[in-house]
């Protein structure tokens, strides 16, 4: 099986936007020195919470070549790369430069709601043709699909080039019964921030994180501590952030930690429809957190 690069904190980066609407590049290259410098031991690129699919082809290719340009290979990439057509995604497989990128997130196909003998088929058509290892992203509050315990074990048996799965089903039994009987060298990874700390105990390898774009050295030192089995000190920071976990997605993702960067001055409050900014209530709360952590960018 290939090797997992994908452990500990992940963030899955925001797109900065200008009040006019275009990509804010400046603010881009902004945030990926702060996640550099705090701890963070790998980047999501064009995930779901750098909302992707309002973001043109010229877009997405100039924000992995920005990426791909800062990182310069100091920590892993893993990059956004699924759909509901299979044979779509080959395609982009075989066209894209993926050079600096570690691996891809591909998302379960959604809207037509494979059954799971079609999800199986699908990510190992994807395995074959990657040329970089894949992550499996199980997330079936978007999807409208939850790809079982039993079909993530298949795929992680026989396709070597599948390395983890980013399970965010919230489905402790489901997610237990993976880590329980995975292969050695398949990872787990948190797809909710909120339950990172009990999903580690349990044997996951770390997170991908929404929070971790505002808060990488504090997230960061939670999740190496809860890795070091040292899960006193670590729930301690995760009981710290209990308020924020749920205030950023109350509005929806990116909503909410869009408006915590704002608050910190990392960025414009800015997204693109259909999504629209936290309701005021919910912004002056979490600036009255970062407030009161006495967070420094």
């Amino acid at each position: 099986m290939a090797h997992n690069k994908f452990k500990g904190l992940g963030v899955a980066l925001v797109t900065p936007f200008t009040s006019t609407g275009e990509v804010d590049y400046t603010s881009l290259r902004r945030l990926l020195d702060y996640q550099l410098s705090n701890g963070t031991d790998f980047l999501c690129v064009l995930g779901t919470t750098a909302e992707t699919p309002t973001l043109t082809e010229e877009e997405k290719q100039n924000i992995i070549n920005l990426c791909r340009d800062k990182v310069q290979g100091r920590i892993p990439i893993l990059l956004g790369m699924g759909g509901n057509n299979t044979a779509a995604i080959v395609n982009q497989l075989a066209k894209a430069d993926l050079r600096g990128i570690d691996g891809i997130l591909s998302v379960c196909p959604y809207y037509n709601k494979p059954s799971q003998e079609g999800l199986y088929q699908h990510f190992r058509t994807i395995a074959t043709h990657s040329p970089v290892p894949v992550v499996l992203y199980n997330v079936p509050g978007r999807t409208g699909v939850n790809m079982t315990a039993e079909t993530t074990l298949r795929l992680a048996r026989d396709c070597e080039n599948i390395v983890a799965v980013k399970e965010a089903s919230g489905n402790f039994g489901q997610i237990d019964d993976i880590i329980k009987n995975k292969p050695k060298d398949f990872d787990v990874i948190s797809g909710d921030d909120g339950i990172t700390f009990p999903l580690i105990t349990l044997g996951a390898a770390g997170v991908i994180s929404v929070i971790g774009n505002a808060l990488p050295k504090e997230f960061s030192r939670m999740v190496r501590l809860a890795l070091a089995g040292d899960y006193s000190n670590a729930l301690t920071i995760h009981h710290k952030f209990a308020e924020l976990f749920k205030l950023l997605f109350v509005d929806g993702n990116p909503a909410g930690v869009k408006a915590m960067l704002s608050s910190m001055g990392l960025l414009e409050n800015e997204l693109r429809l259909p999504l629209v900014p936290s309701r005021i209530s919910t912004m002056e709360r979490i600036s009255a957190i970062v407030k009161e952590l006495n967070i420094k960018c």
